[in-house]
């Protein structure tokens, strides 16, 4: 069942089922058509995220268990609402609650549970690279097991006898240097994560196995709708699409596709679409000047993110990939920097072999000419995936081409190419600089009538920075060298040693302003790392790392009332683009996601600072207000946004006839390339204002309105509108409008 919109809750320990029970009835208020959780099924203890799933048979009793997820679920059936699961069919944790995991490291290939996970038996034991050197010096046997400080292996049965270092050359697994995992490493991972395991979904038995119980939720009508987690690490996404959707006929499926511009889901997959990257990249970027273009990348030390992107995924092929390098080079007998080579060409995330040969190509041809040298070794690999697109070197090879991808553009490139980063996000091309309203339109007519239903976001778990954060960092595009000027003043007596860490740290102050020294601390440690540049999580520069942690607090302290007075400047306009982009999201083509407490401003960065709590207090205050008539001022309270969003999400779970179709509106006058509208049905329209910090006055800008009988009256503020619009009035209150026509 599609809903007519969902909000996303991460449900923790610390915000558990019984907590998002709770809220179900604000959500209701607020128009909500689904709740949509984090993973609920038993993960690694402690787990704040859930996608380390140990068990997946049952409901996390941490979350609350199996009776409370009945309660969240029949309270959100109660309520009118569906509810949506994310499930996470690539992998699992190798804690030792994975009893499936735990009983292979002890039978080895005999285990029951052997075929559950991708483990290449033929290089011998599995490597475990958990030991901080190859010294077994710490290593004790106790009882049944071998521990290793807070490390537990079990022991192969009758192999108890002699000393720690002789047992342990006796079982199924080997402890070796943690520093060893990324290039001798035997078992699929997620993406450089050693601890979650690739399991092998592609077999019927380990399909049923890890979704038994969710489809049991499906089933009995719990579950209306299921968002599918990283389908790229599979062997055949397109084959565990239809099993699901065999499984689920009823069900609203959706998939963390990340889409590249002008990229389609696969025809062949009956999902619904995609969680919404790709319409993010459009939302946000609508409130871009693209005329900012020349001037914010001449800030950057390399101008040209190709040439970074390149050396981030070549850097990802040597180091945190190395051992998937080597594991594809043997099935084809090559050298792993012909593998590599493809990798770092890819133009999209993966291919689907015999679906997207043309990517394929695309790859195996940018190989040649980036190395002539390995031409003859990428034609071999080239002849043998062809030769047998569903075999196990085609099937390495597209199951890792999107890990390389994501870690060097998404986890490296992000951070270290810096000029603009309201564009470095999840789906986002910084090459790209903003989308025009012609771009606009025509991919959201694209969206209505080919994927009506697929989910569309502005800020998710994975967003590199919250929406709000990213609406102020667009108004900097409209003033590009009063920017550039504010940051090489600025960076005179504060700056970062590190260029592209510099341009971020400032864009990021701004942004989040206000924000404590902690988080931005906290915030800077993980982006120097990510970027690899002066340090990195596994090399670390000590020194340099003291700098960036020094860097906060000195700079809130000297140069806090200069970065407010800046921000004073932009933050009127930041705050009509956040408006701007979530009411084209919320009542666009698609189904909308609120992420949690986003629906008032917020100026949340990267994990784990967007899942910090959210105050459901103040929310039902301000909610109540709005209830009884209240009109917000467009204030840091975020009323205003909360107006908007309780506006949207009522008039789409009420009428949501009204929402579909799409058409273009074309403002008139002066200030037209200011105005961005369009209509659903004939009898509502949509409008937001872009560009509003070098708006000079509406003047004589009018908007045409589609004709029909009944008048035009403004959701948002109750005013009637006269048609054509005279834009001035009709955004003098907001710079937003919700236009329906009719009496009802």
């Amino acid at each position: 069942m599609t809903p007519t919109s969902t909000y996303r809750l991460q449900v923790n320990p610390a915000f558990d089922l019984h907590a998002a029970e709770s809220v179900v009835d604000y959500l209701a208020r607020l128009g909500v058509g689904a709740v949509y959780t984090s993973p609920l099924l038993t993960a690694a203890p402690g787990s704040t995220h859930g996608y380390d799933v140990v068990d997946a048979t049952e409901t996390s009793p941490e979350l609350g268990g199996e009776a409370a997820r009945v309660a969240l679920m029949s309270a959100a059936r109660r309520a009118g609402m569906g509810v949506v699961v994310d499930i996470v069919p690539n992998h699992m944790a190798t804690a030792p609650q994975n009893r499936w995991w735990w009983d292979v490291l002890r039978d080895g290939p005999a285990s029951a549970y052997a075929s559950y996970f991708d483990i290449d038996w033929s290089r011998g034991p599995i490597l475990l690279p958990v030991l901080g050197s190859d010294s077994l010096d710490d290593l004790k046997v106790e009882g049944d097991r071998l521990v290793y400080f807070e490390h537990e292996f079990p022991l192969a049965p009758g192999t108890g006898g002699g000393t720690a270092a002789e047992v342990h050359e006796r079982q199924h697994y080997r402890l070796v240097s943690w520093r060893r995992g990324n290039a001798e490493l035997t078992y699929r991972r997620f993406f450089d994560i050693t601890t979650l395991a690739g399991v092998r979904v592609e077999d019927p038995a380990v399909f049923a196995a890890t979704h038994g119980e969710v489809l049991r939720w499906v089933r009995n009508g719990d579950v209306t709708g299921l968002r599918v987690d990283h389908p790229d690490g599979l062997a055949d996404p397109g084959g565990y699409m239809r099993r699901l959707r065999a499984e689920a006929p009823e069900a609203w499926l959706v998939v963390e596709k990340i889409l590249a511009v002008d990229e389609s889901l696969p025809a062949s997959w009956p999902v619904d679409g995609t969680t919404g990257y790709d319409a993010l990249r459009e939302f946000s970027g609508l409130f871009v000047d693209p005329a900012a273009r020349s001037r914010l990348t001449a800030m950057a030390a390399e101008p040209d993110v190709h040439v970074v992107e390149e050396e981030s995924r070549r850097l990802i092929t040597r180091t945190s990939l190395a051992a998937e390098m080597r594991r594809i080079a043997a099935l084809a007998d090559v050298p792993p920097e012909a593998v590599a080579e493809i990798m770092v060409a890819f133009p999209v995330y993966r291919s689907y072999l015999p679906e997207g040969l043309d990517h394929w190509l695309s790859a195996v041809e940018g190989a040649k000419r980036a190395r002539p040298d390995l031409a003859e070794a990428v034609d071999t690999i080239d002849r043998a995936v062809r030769a047998d697109p569903r075999g196990e070197l085609a099937t390495r090879i597209q199951q890792t081409s999107g890990m390389v991808v994501a870690k060097g553009v998404e986890d490296t490139t992000f951070y270290r190419y810096t000029p603009f980063v309201a564009l470095n996000e999840v789906g986002g091309t910084p090459e790209r600089f903003g989308v025009t309203p012609a771009e606009f339109h025509v991919r959201a007519s694209a969206r209505a009538a080919g994927w009506p239903a697929t989910m569309t976001a502005l800020s998710t778990h994975d967003t590199k920075r919250a929406e709000d954060v990213r609406a102020r960092l667009a108004v900097l595009s409209e003033i590009p060298d009063d920017w550039a000027a504010a940051v090489t003043h600025w960076s005179a007596t504060h700056g970062i040693g590190e260029p592209s860490l510099n341009l971020l740290a400032w864009q990021t102050v701004v942004g989040a302003w206000p924000i404590s020294p902690e988080r931005l601390r906290d915030y800077l440690d993980k982006a120097a790392k990510e970027a690899k540049v002066r340090t990195s999580w596994v090399d670390h520069d000590e020194k340099f790392e003291a700098e960036v942690n020094a860097w906060p607090a000195r700079v809130i302290t000297e140069l806090g009332d200069e970065i407010g007075a800046f921000v004073e400047r932009i933050s009127g306009a930041g705050r009509a683009n956040s408006l701007g982009q979530k009411i084209v999201q919320l009542a666009g083509p698609g189904v909308p996601d609120v992420y949690q407490g986003t629906e008032l401003f917020d100026l949340s960065l990267v994990d784990p600072d967007n899942r910090r709590p959210v105050d459901y207090d103040l929310r039902r205050e301000l909610l109540a207000r709005l209830e009884d008539g209240w009109l917000p001022d467009v204030d840091d309270t975020g009323a205003a946004k909360l107006h908007v969003v309780r506006q949207v999400l009522r008039l789409r779970r009420d009428r949501p006839e009204l929402f579909t179709g799409y058409r273009p509106l074309v403002a008139q006058g002066p200030a037209a390339d200011h105005v961005v509208a369009f209509n659903r049905r004939p009898e509502l329209v949509v409008v937001a204002t872009r560009l509003p910090l070098s708006l000079r006055g509406w003047d004589d800008t009018v908007l045409p309105l589609p004709g029909g009988p009944g008048a035009w009256r403004d959701l948002l503020t109750g005013a009637p509108v006269d048609a054509p619009a005279r834009v001035g009035d009709l955004l003098a209150r907001y710079p937003v409008a919700l236009l329906l026509r009719g009496d009802r």
